[in-house]
């Protein structure tokens, strides 16, 4: 449903995170590998929804399987697909979702998407900082980078009023 949109991103043991997106209807969760910078990918790809990309994929690795997002935006709203490949099903994070099966889906205003990315990806933070996000994510360091660029993309074009929002604007 849209607007019902719950996304979380909470690190586990060594090299591995539990990924949960839910909206009123359903919900997948699956545990992510460090063999990718995940969460850094995630970012970047819900940040490149804000330019003039209509599409964006991110690949996951599930060891030994993928799970792949495709975001298509369409005007303000983006459809998420999220699919499963079983190992050997495809090339890895190619754009031909041929073989594999599609998982969960839902259509969001890209405003609800952006910002529950970027309160995910400050909940880690603020849990773990970076040293401690380094420490369980192992080959990664937190994407600092990339969390501000869809923060401030998310603040322009979305015009978030959220308190945690206007506070990093004073900043």
């Amino acid at each position: 449903m849209a607007g019902d949109l719950q996304f979380s991103w909470e690190l586990g043991g060594a090299g591995w995170a539990t990924c949960r997106i839910a909206d009123g209807g359903s919900e997948h969760r699956v545990h992510v590998g460090y063999c990718t910078d995940a969460l850094a990918d995630l970012l970047y790809a819900v940040t490149g929804l804000y330019g003039g990309t209509t599409e964006q994929r991110v690949s996951f690795d599930l060891e030994p399987v993928e799970m792949r997002w495709v975001l298509r935006r369409q005007e303000l709203d983006v459809s998420i697909a999220v699919y499963w490949f079983p190992d050997g099903a495809t090339s890895w994070g190619s754009s031909d979702e041929t073989g594999g099966t599609l998982s969960w889906s839902s259509a969001q205003p890209r405003s609800v998407l952006g910002h529950k990315v970027v309160e995910a990806a400050e909940t880690v933070l603020r849990e773990h900082g970076e040293d401690g996000y380094l420490e369980k994510w192992v080959r990664h360091p937190f994407p600092v980078a990339a969390l501000q660029d869809l923060r401030r993309l998310h603040r322009r074009d979305d015009g978030c009023r959220h308190e945690r929002c206007r506070k990093d604007l004073e900043q």
